[in-house]
C-alpha cells in the first residue's frame, strides 16, 4: 500500500510541478511588453513632452508681452522724467507776471536749449532746412511755388521742422518746394 500511495502522489506533484511552471512562463511573459505596449508607452512619453512644451511655450508668451508692456511702460517714463524740468521752467515763467519781455525772451531761449540738450540725449535729431534738396521720404511738400532763381526740388521755406530717431522718421518736415 505505501507503494500505491507513492504511485498516486507522483502524478499529484507532477501536476503541482506542471502548474507552477505555467504559472512562472506566464509571469515571465506579462513582464516583458509586447510591441504594442511598447509603443503605446512611447507615444504616452511624446505627447506628455508635446503638452509640457506647449504650456512652457505659452508661458513664455505671456512672459514676453508683459515685458513688452513693462518696458514700454519704463520708456515713456523715461522720457517724461526728462522733459519735466522743461515743465518747470514753463510753469516758473508763467507765474512771473512782473517780467520784461526782454526776460521773457531770454528764458523762452533757455527752455528752448534745454529741449535741444535733452532731444540730443535721447538721440532725437532734426532735419529740413531752406536750401536742402526735397526728399519725398523725409519731406512733405504743403505748398509748391514756381521761382526762377531757385533751382528745382528745393526747399525755399520750412514751417515745421523734421525729427528722427536713428533711422526712424518720429515727423517729416512741412516744406514749400520751388519747382
Amino acid at each position: 500500500m505505501a507503494k500505491k500511495e507513492k504511485e498516486n502522489k507522483q502524478p499529484e506533484n507532477e501536476a503541482v510541478e506542471n502548474e507552477a511552471a505555467e504559472t512562472e512562463q506566464t509571469v515571465e511573459a506579462e513582464k516583458e511588453p509586447t510591441a504594442l505596449e511598447k509603443a503605446e508607452q512611447l507615444l504616452k512619453e511624446a505627447n506628455d513632452k508635446f503638452l509640457r512644451t506647449l504650456a512652457e511655450y505659452d508661458n513664455f508668451r505671456k512672459r514676453s508681452q508683459k515685458e513688452k508692456e513693462a518696458a514700454f511702460g519704463d520708456s515713456k517714463a523715461s522720457v517724461l522724467a526728462e522733459l519735466l524740468p522743461v515743465m518747470d521752467n514753463f510753469e516758473r515763467a508763467v507765474s512771473n507776471k512782473d517780467a520784461s519781455l526782454e526776460d521773457y525772451q531770454k528764458g523762452i531761449d533757455m527752455i528752448f536749449g534745454q529741449f535741444n540738450d535733452i532731444f540730443a540725449k535721447l538721440g532725437v535729431e532734426a532735419f529740413g532746412e531752406k536750401g536742402d534738396e526735397f526728399d519725398p521720404n523725409i519731406h512733405n511738400a504743403v505748398m509748391h511755388i514756381e521761382d526762377e532763381n531757385e533751382k528745382e526740388n528745393t526747399v525755399v521755406d520750412v514751417f515745421s521742422k523734421g525729427y528722427r530717431l536713428g533711422d526712424r522718421i518720429l515727423r517729416p518736415a512741412m516744406v514749400k518746394v520751388a519747382n
